[in-house]
C-alpha cells in the first residue's frame, strides 16, 4: 500500500502541495481495486462510478461502432488517469469500454467523493482542474493528429512520445489506436 499512496502523492505534489494529514484525507477517498487482464472496469452502457488513477499495468479505452469496429480513444498506463469522462461527469451511461491489457492495479475515486474533496480543498480542485485540462489538450492533439497528419506521421509521434506502448501493446490495437490496418503497420515498424 505504501508504493500506491507515495504514487498517487507524487502524482499530486507535482501540481500541489499538501501536508502528511492532508494528503492522509485525500487518499482515505479511493479505494485500491486490482484487476485481471481483460476485465472491463468501464462498459458502454452501463454507470460510470470511478475515475481510476493507474498504480500498475495498462488499460485501454474504446469505443465500438454500429457496425461492430473498434476505435481506441486512449490507452493508460502507469501514473494515467482513466475513465469514460462524459458518463462520470454527467453521471450517464457509458459510451466508452475500458479494459485491462495486463493486470492492473487502479485506486478508484467515486464521483461523490471527488466533488467532496474538490469542495473542501482548493488544492485538490486545483489539482483536478489541473489534470483535466491536460488531459483535454493531449485529446485535442490527438484529435488534431489524426485530422493532419498521415498515418506514418501519426506511427512516429507515438513512437517517440510512448516508446514503451510498443513493447506492451498488441501490434493490433497500436494499428486501430493510429488508424490504419495492421499491415501498414508492420511496413512502418520494418523501416
Amino acid at each position: 500500500m505504501g508504493h500506491m499512496k507515495q504514487l498517487l502523492r507524487t502524482q499530486i505534489e507535482e501540481i500541489v502541495s499538501l501536508t502528511d494529514d492532508e494528503f492522509e484525507h485525500v487518499f482515505s477517498h479511493f479505494v485500491l481495486r486490482r484487476q485481471k487482464k481483460h476485465q472491463f472496469i468501464v462498459q458502454a452502457g452501463g454507470l460510470v462510478e470511478h475515475e481510476y488513477f493507474v498504480v500498475s499495468g495498462l488499460l485501454k479505452a474504446s469505443f465500438l461502432n454500429e457496425e461492430g469496429k473498434e476505435h481506441i480513444i486512449q490507452f493508460a498506463m502507469e501514473n494515467w488517469w482513466v475513465t469514460d469522462y462524459s458518463a462520470f461527469s454527467k453521471q450517464i451511461r457509458a459510451n466508452l469500454n475500458i479494459d485491462c491489457l495486463e493486470d492492473s492495479t487502479l485506486l478508484c475515486i467515486t464521483f461523490a467523493d471527488k466533488k467532496k474533496l474538490c469542495d473542501e480543498s482548493h488544492k485538490m480542485e486545483h489539482f483536478f482542474r489541473i489534470k483535466t485540462t491536460s488531459g483535454y489538450i493531449s485529446l485535442q492533439q490527438r484529435v488534431l493528429s489524426l485530422l493532419n497528419n498521415d498515418a506514418k506521421s501519426r506511427y512516429d509521434q507515438l513512437l517517440a512520445q510512448y516508446p514503451e506502448l510498443f513493447q506492451r501493446v498488441p501490434k493490433a490495437l497500436i494499428a486501430a489506436y493510429l488508424g490504419v490496418s495492421r499491415e501498414t503497420l508492420s511496413r512502418f515498424s520494418t523501416r
